[in-house]
């Protein structure tokens, strides 16, 4: 159970008004919460984890939900708007946070809503059109993280970089490396930080690092909250089809753009080719028509194939499921292979099969 100041029913602006907390297993309460999103053109994404909601008598006037470290899908109808409503919902939401040990935030939120979370507190990142406004409640929060990669930055006539999530690490990523390094001066690689995946994000930095150390001009980092993470790009992690993608990937993409790139002097961007996955692809689509105007060259790779299949993290976590280490030790490397058979593996390996 967490923390959650719930007054009941009290008097707000000459209104009663009762805060309960959702049950988002329940069908009806959620159905209640997105309906009344979509009056105000949002939607209860599928992510949230955690959803207040403002009753006057059975009516929805305001809501507000938590994914992560982030506020998102906050709504106040229009009525009510301007009466310190929107002020309650955040700063409910805020106790949350803090007491889940949650104290980097960030929010998601329409542009024209700006100003209601600087006077809160928080500091703009950037914007995308008039679509998503992202604030986080660090003054100096992507910059520090700039300037620390500054700290790493190597001079090269082509700076690469690929972001990869290695969900085991294989062949496959080490293939696309592989192509950057020789074509590169400098690679840098950075970890999908958002601890979302069955192999831990340090496992995956790990095995991903061991994985290529004899490249003598690649380097990797730590994605952290700016790098296809839950602030970022929260619908990647849902795998869903829909317009919220697009405008996700232009965030994460400008972000890259006007932030990470400069720091290391990125100018070429490599991605491996995807077919199959809806997302990924319109992700390289958006990095290949937004990151031109920040000088960046995006290079796609074709898939290297086993058996006639390309070789990928998901089909190794099939053969995980049965045992199959005879056909996994041709899809990764020497490093991953070793760490598969190791004793930290066998709880991360017990989780894959019990998946659905």
């Amino acid at each position: 159970m967490y923390y959650n100041e719930q007054p009941g029913v009290e008097k707000m602006f000459g209104q009663n008004v009762e805060i309960r907390t959702i049950n988002l297993n329940s069908v009806r309460e959620r159905n209640e919460v997105d309906v009344f999103l979509q009056k105000q053109d949002l939607i209860l994404e599928r992510d949230v984890e955690y959803t207040l909601a403002m009753y006057e008598e059975d009516r929805i006037v305001g809501t507000g939900s938590i994914s992560g470290n982030v506020l998102k899908c906050i709504a106040i109808d229009p009525e009510y708007q301007g009466g310190g409503f929107s002020n309650k919902i955040i700063s409910l939401l805020l106790n949350e946070q803090y007491y889940r040990g949650n104290t980097h935030l960030f929010i998601f939120t329409k542009p024209k809503n700006r100003k209601l979370f600087l006077d809160l507190g928080f500091y703009e990142i950037t914007s995308v059109d008039d679509f998503v406004t992202l604030l986080e409640n660090d003054p100096r929060g992507i910059r520090d993280f700039a300037e620390n990669l500054k700290l790493q930055k190597y001079d090269g006539k082509v700076v690469s970089s690929i972001v990869m999530n290695c969900n085991p690490f294989t062949l496959g990523h080490r293939h696309l490396i592989e192509t950057a390094s020789k074509n590169s001066d400098v690679v840098h690689i950075f970890v999908v930080w958002e601890d979302r995946s069955v192999f831990p994000n340090e496992v995956r930095y790990k095995l991903i690092k061991e994985g290529v150390k004899d490249l003598k001009n690649v380097f990797v980092h730590r994605g952290k909250d700016y790098i296809i993470s839950n602030s970022t790009f929260p619908s990647y992690f849902l795998k869903e089809k829909n317009a919220i993608v697009k405008i996700h990937t232009m965030l994460d993409v400008k972000i890259f753009g006007e932030f990470i790139a400069p720091a290391l002097g990125i100018n070429r961007r490599y991605v491996g080719e995807e077919k199959s996955d809806p997302v990924t692809n319109e992700y390289n689509l958006t990095m290949k028509e937004l990151l031109k105007d920040y000088d960046i060259e995006v290079v796609e790779i074709p898939r290297i194939k086993n058996d006639e299949a390309a070789i990928s993290a998901s089909r190794v976590r099939e053969l995980l499921k049965k045992d199959d280490f005879d056909s996994l030790k041709q899809l990764v490397p020497q490093t991953t292979f070793e760490f598969l058979i190791s004793e930290e593996a066998k709880i991360i390996i017990g989780k894959i099969k019990n998946e659905k």
